[in-house]
């Protein structure tokens, strides 16, 4: 399949690109004045689009490949992907659900315990020397807490699996109720942030879900709730939020993902009850070569005329 012509718009793991590079005819558009390039020379050619969370084909590119068959997004959320533009285009679209689930689920209760426990600053707290003139204040249990949970699909649920297993009461918030779930439904946000402590973002991107976590979501959550989103920056007004945690209104917050990555509030940078992560929630060797594997065998199927392993539509 090496005259397969692909684009790849994002950066990607090495592995991935070494692998895309080995089975097609790889050009590399991440930089936006390359992509503008490779579009003019190559547009005729170019079958696919290798896209991630960080990058994704818009409507001017689509319209701009007129051989365009599928986008293999690098990611469970396509967000960055004109989805109404492809259907439109009958292109097809894949990303990679599940082999993630586990990841970040695990790293979601790492981050509520952080924030809880004050991990990272009880850290800084010895590497400091601070210990030598006294213990570091008392912090707050995770055991027992309720966990309200915005979006109970695979990753919300997995948090919930892992969360049960601190003794702690779930409920959640999605677009209709699941009526095969044992977790209490709150038919808004404003009221699943009322009735719990600890708030988890887990949903897919969406105009719908755009600041979904507003000033009112966050003073519902209150002064000792906390906050933590793995989902997508845009999910949360940042303004918001910061003003909320500067001005003692929200009791913390773990965020692995911000609106304009990779630039993050500064404000947040001296708040001992706030964790920041570099949008890492899969970054493990393991799950991202299994990602990487997947948008492989997705672009494979296509062309072999075998049925997409992981499609969206």
């Amino acid at each position: 399949m090496g005259t397969i012509s692909v684009l790849l718009v994002a950066k990607v793991m090495p592995y991935l690109e070494q692998e895309l590079e080995k089975r097609y005819k790889l050009f590399r558009g991440i930089d936006p004045s390359q992509r503008a390039a490779i579009v003019r020379d190559h547009s005729a050619s170019i079958r696919a689009v290798v896209a991630s969370s960080s990058g994704g084909p818009d409507a001017a590119l689509i319209e701009a490949l007129p051989k365009l068959e599928i986008v293999s997004s690098f990611s469970v959320g396509v967000d960055k992907i004109d989805l109404e533009k492809c259907k439109e285009k009958g292109i097809r679209v894949t990303n990679t659900p599940d082999v993630l689930t586990d990841e970040v689920a695990d790293l979601t209760i790492g981050l509520i315990l952080a924030v809880l426990r004050r991990i990272c600053e009880c850290d800084r707290y010895v590497r400091s020397g601070n210990w030598k003139k006294g213990d570091y204040k008392l912090t707050t249990k995770f055991s027992g807490k309720t966990v309200g949970i915005l979006g109970l699909g695979r990753i919300g649920a997995a948090v919930a699996k892992r969360a049960e297993g601190f003794d702690c009461k779930i409920c959640y918030y999605s677009r209709n109720e699941k009526p095969d779930s044992k977790y209490k439904y709150y038919p808004t946000v404003v009221e699943l942030a009322s009735n719990c402590d600890v708030l988890v973002v887990a949903c897919p991107l969406t105009p719908e879900t755009h600041h979904i976590i507003n000033r009112e979501v966050i003073n519902a959550l209150g002064p000792k709730g906390v906050l933590i989103n793995i989902g997508r920056g845009k999910h949360v007004d940042e303004p918001e939020l910061v003003s909320a945690l500067l001005e003692g209104r929200l009791g913390g917050a773990g965020l692995d993902v911000f609106e304009n990555e990779p630039h993050v509030p500064e404000e947040l940078f001296g708040l001992e009850n706030v964790v920041l992560l570099p949008h890492v929630g899969s970054a493990t060797v393991e799950t991202r070569t299994a990602m990487a594997n997947l948008a492989l065998d997705n672009l494979e199927a296509h062309f072999l005329g075998k049925p997409l392993l992981t499609p969206l539509f």
